[in-house]
C-alpha cells in the first residue's frame, strides 16, 4: 500500500512539475520576462529617496538580490499586501500571479541571465516628490524635534496654527517624514478652542504629550498616515470638513532606531473646491484601539483573542477599512452578515505585520443596509515562536501606547444617506462602547473614568 502511495505521489508530483513548466518560458532572461515584473510591481519603493532599504532599477541590482527576491515573492512576503477578501475587490492591490513567481524562480535557477537588452522595457515614469501631485497648502513643523536614540517610544502632539477666515474641506493629506527610520505614524486632527497652541506653549521641546483624551477618532479626525501607507484621496466628492479658525495637529509615534534623529515633517493638504454633499464617518471595533477590552496576553499564548460585534442602526456604504496593531498581531478580520443570513469578508490579515499598517480601499462601495451585523476578530500571539515577539522570554502584556504592550483594531470607513443618520450612528456606537466595556470590566469602574485615565497626559507640562 505504501508503494503505491509512493508512485501516485510522484506521479502527481510530475503532473505538477510538467503542467508548471508549460505556464512560463523554458528560457528565462531578466530583459524580455523579469522586467516587467520587477518595473512594475517593485521599484516604485525600490529606488532612491523612497521607503525601500536598497534599488531594483537595473539588471545589476536586481541579479544581486535575485535569490532574496525568489525567496520573498514565493513567501508572499514581497510586494507587501496583506488584505484579502473573497467577497470585495480592493484598489491598487499589490499581488504578483503564481506564473510570474513561477517566471521569477526559473530565472534564479538558471543562473539569472541578462536575456535580449534589445526588448528591456522602459521603466515607468514615477512621481517626483508629492505623488497627489502638487498641494494646495504644504504645512511645515515649527521646528524640528529631537528624537531620542534609545528609551520608551515616544508619542508627541504638533500644532500648526492657521488662518482660515472660513471653512475649508480636505479631499486628501500627504505626509512626509524627514526621518522615516523613526516615525510609526501620524494621527491628523484639528483644534478650534486654541488648547493645543496653549499646551506647545508650555513645552521647553518642540509639541506637547498627550493624543487627545480619547478624541482621536472623534469628529476633529482629519485621517491619519501609517508604515506603508500611501496618501489617497477620498472617493466620491467626500471630504473631511476643517472648521474656520482651527489649527492643525499631528500626532506622532516614534519608534527609536537606535541613533538620534532630528523629525521634521511635513504635509501637503489638497483642498475640494466645493463642499460635499455627502457625509462619511468611522466605525472601530473593537472600541478605542481594543482600550476598553481588558487587553492581558499571557506568556505563551499564541492565539490570545478578542471579538467584537455591532448591528448597524441605519443604511451604510463601506469604502475604506483600515487595521491596527502592535508587534504580537497575528490576524485581523471583520465580516459582515446580512439579513438574509449571508456572510461576506471586508478585511481579513491572515499575518500581520507591523511594519505594514495601511489603509486599504475598496473599488466600488460596499452596500450594508440597516440591521447588518459587522463581526471582528483580532488575535495576537505572544508566544516564543513569534519572531517578532519583542520580549524574550515572553512576558504578560497588556493594553497600552508603546509598541512592546498591545492594542488592536479595524476601522471601516462608512458613509450614512444624510447627517440626521450618521448622528443615530454616532450614538448607537457611544452607546455600544460602553456595554463593550461593561462586559469586560468590573462595574465598580465607571467608563467615562477609565477611558480618561487611558489618555491622560494631555494637560500636563512637558519638560
Amino acid at each position: 500500500m505504501k508503494a503505491i502511495r509512493f508512485y501516485f505521489g510522484l506521479l502527481f508530483y510530475l503532473c505538477h512539475c510538467l503542467q508548471a513548466s508549460d505556464n512560463g518560458p523554458k528560457s528565462v532572461g531578466f530583459s524580455e520576462h523579469v522586467a516587467p515584473i520587477i518595473f512594475n510591481n517593485c521599484t516604485s519603493c525600490h529606488r532612491p529617496g523612497e521607503s525601500a532599504p536598497f534599488s531594483l532599477r537595473n539588471y545589476g541590482e536586481v541579479k544581486k538580490r535575485g535569490r532574496l527576491i525568489a525567496r520573498v515573492t514565493v513567501d508572499k512576503v514581497m510586494p507587501p499586501w496583506h488584505a484579502e477578501s473573497a467577497d470585495y475587490e480592493f484598489e491598487g492591490q499589490r499581488l504578483l500571479t503564481d506564473k510570474q513567481i513561477s517566471i521569477i524562480g526559473a530565472w534564479v535557477n538558471q543562473g539569472m541571465k541578462e536575456g535580449n537588452t534589445e526588448k528591456l522595457p522602459q521603466m515607468p515614469a514615477f512621481t517626483k516628490g508629492w505623488q497627489l501631485g502638487e498641494p494646495d497648502l504644504v504645512l511645515t513643523m515649527k521646528e524640528e524635534y529631537p528624537v531620542p536614540a534609545v528609551g520608551r517610544d515616544v508619542y508627541r502632539s504638533f500644532v500648526i496654527p492657521l488662518d482660515f477666515k472660513k471653512d475649508k474641506w480636505i479631499k486628501a493629506i500627504e505626509f512626509i517624514p524627514s526621518s522615516p527610520e523613526v516615525v510609526h505614524h501620524s494621527l491628523f486632527r484639528y483644534d478650534t478652542l486654541g488648547w493645543a497652541r496653549k499646551l506647545d506653549s508650555r513645552s521647553k521641546t518642540p509639541g506637547f504629550t498627550g493624543m487627545g483624551e480619547g478624541e482621536v477618532l472623534g469628529p476633529r479626525s482629519l485621517g491619519g498616515w501609517g508604515v506603508g501607507g500611501r496618501a489617497k484621496f477620498l472617493p466620491g466628492g467626500l471630504a473631511y470638513r476643517l472648521p474656520s479658525g482651527a489649527d492643525f495637529i499631528m500626532d506622532m509615534h516614534f519608534h527609536l532606531s537606535g541613533k538620534p534623529e532630528k523629525e521634521l515633517s511635513k504635509v501637503g493638504i489638497y483642498f475640494a473646491d466645493n463642499p460635499p454633499k455627502e457625509v462619511f464617518t468611522g466605525i472601530q471595533m473593537p472600541p478605542e484601539f481594543g482600550a476598553l477590552s481588558r487587553v492581558s496576553i499571557p506568556p505563551g499564548d499564541s492565539n490570545y483573542t478578542i471579538e467584537d460585534s455591532f448591528v448597524l442602526p441605519v443604511d451604510l456604504e463601506a469604502f475604506s477599512v483600515s487595521p491596527h496593531a502592535h508587534y504580537l498581531g497575528k490576524e485581523m478580520k471583520m465580516t459582515a452578515t446580512f439579513k438574509n443570513g449571508d456572510t461576506k469578508t471586508l478585511l481579513w490579515i491572515k499575518n500581520w505585520d507591523f511594519s505594514w499598517q495601511e489603509q486599504y480601499n475598496y473599488k466600488d462601495f460596499i452596500s450594508l443596509p440597516k440591521g447588518t451585523r459587522l463581526d471582528t476578530k483580532i488575535v495576537w500571539d505572544n508566544s516564543a515562536e513569534n519572531p517578532n515577539n519583542p520580549h524574550d522570554p515572553p512576558r504578560r502584556v497588556s493594553w497600552g501606547l508603546q509598541s512592546s504592550e498591545e492594542m488592536g483594531s479595524v476601522i471601516v470607513l462608512v458613509k450614512p444617506r444624510n447627517e440626521e443618520e450618521m448622528e443615530v450612528l454616532h450614538r448607537a456606537l457611544k452607546k455600544h462602547a460602553g456595554e463593550h466595556y461593561r462586559l469586560r470590566n468590573p462595574p465598580r469602574s465607571s467608563f467615562r473614568d477609565k477611558l480618561k485615565n487611558l489618555f491622560r497626559g494631555s494637560n500636563k507640562k512637558d519638560g
